[in-house]
């Protein structure tokens, strides 16, 4: 009998607090935010999910890797890259000045979490 292979349900991000972190992602993904108390929260899109978890003494990676590493990021497709990252930092990210390339903006979630906008066209 074949072992049935696991299915990844969710990917849960450490921060310091998980309602401004979950807030941030759950407006720019269009995603809903289906669970969310002082220790933790979830947004759920149509075929995945995102939690967040509050650890105490949390400390965010950094970007670019000053110590230690950014740990995990996103890569989100997107067709205009300068709005995309405007309305990113409407919505509380930050954009720091040292980027990688051009084809692609690094910024900063709430909860200090580097992500990836990059454009559609590419993928």
């Amino acid at each position: 009998m074949k072992t049935p292979s696991p299915q990844l349900a969710m990917i849960t991000l450490d921060c310091a607090d998980p309602a401004p972190v979950s807030r941030f992602w759950s407006e720019l993904l269009g995603w809903e935010r289906v669970y969310l108390d002082e220790n933790a929260a979830m947004v759920q899109g149509p075929d995945q999910a995102v939690g967040f978890g509050r650890v105490e003494n949390y400390v965010a990676p950094t970007w670019p890797n000053e110590r230690g590493s950014k740990q995990f990021h996103f890569d989100l497709a997107v067709d205009d890259i300068s709005a995309a990252a405007r309305h990113c930092v409407d919505l509380g990210a930050h954009q720091p000045v040292e980027q990688p390339g051009d084809t692609w903006v690094v910024l900063i979630d709430p909860a200090g979490h580097p992500f990836c906008l990059t454009d559609a066209a590419n993928w």
